[in-house]
Order: structure tokens, then sequence, then C-alpha cells
């Protein structure tokens, strides 16, 4: 699942591709709410990925992020490449099937670790593309 991340007024907003999570999954976060619901097609979709993609627009206040994070990394699919990350304050948060990655907006060493690890789990070179 990549989804932009960002902040509005104290919220994590992010993006998530309904097909990563896994079957029987179910994430159930306080105050975590679909804003948009919509289907894209996906030019090069990784070994195990579908072509048409399910996204679900998602907001949770800043104080749910760890939980979120938490929920997310247990309902991923542990193959196909999937991940998701959002942004709560000046914090990147990158999550895979039983991995979370942290780091500061900025710190490109940080990200760098969560990239190497998405490309050692299979993902896409070009879902590799959150933010800073």
């Amino acid at each position: 699942m990549s989804y932009p991340g960002g902040r509005i007024g104290g919220m994590v907003r992010g993006r998530i591709v309904a097909e990563s999570l896994r079957p029987g999954a179910a994430l159930v976060v306080p105050g975590l709410e679909a804003t948009r619901v919509s289907r894209v097609s996906v030019s090069a979709p990784a070994a195990g990925q579908p072509p048409i993609w399910t996204l679900l627009d998602v907001t949770a206040p800043d104080e749910r992020a760890e939980e979120l994070a938490a929920a997310l990394s247990a309902a991923l699919a542990a193959d196909g490449g999937w991940y998701a990350d959002f942004r709560v304050g000046a914090a990147h948060v990158v999550v895979f099937a039983g991995r979370i990655f942290r780091y500061e907006v900025g710190d490109a060493a940080g990200r760098e670790q969560a990239v190497a690890y998405g490309r050692s789990v299979g993902v896409p070179e070009a879902q590799l593309d959150w933010g800073p």
C-alpha cells in the first residue's frame, strides 16, 4: 500500500490499498475514518499484486499513529511487496508486514533503511516513492 502521507490539523492522513491487506485481516483503530474510496489501474504491479487497486483514503488522530502502524504491520500481506506510509508530526512512518520504520522527515539515512528493506521484500523500484 503506497499512500502519500500528510498532516492536516493533528491528523494522520494516508491511503490504504485494500488489496494489500491479507485475507482475514481487520484494521481496528479508534478514530480511523475513510474519507474517499477509489479504484485505479496500476501500470507495473509487483509479482503477486493485481493490476487494479482499491484505494481507501483515511485519517486518524495523531495520537493513534503508533496504534495505526502496529495494526497495519499486523494486517499487511507479507507477499506481493506491500507497504504503507504516513507522516505524523516531523516523523515519517513506513510499515511493512511485521516491520515498522520511523525516521525524521529529511533524514536520508533513515529513509534509505526503509527503502532498502522495501527492495528486499519485493517492492518495485517505482513504488519506493514515498516522500523524504
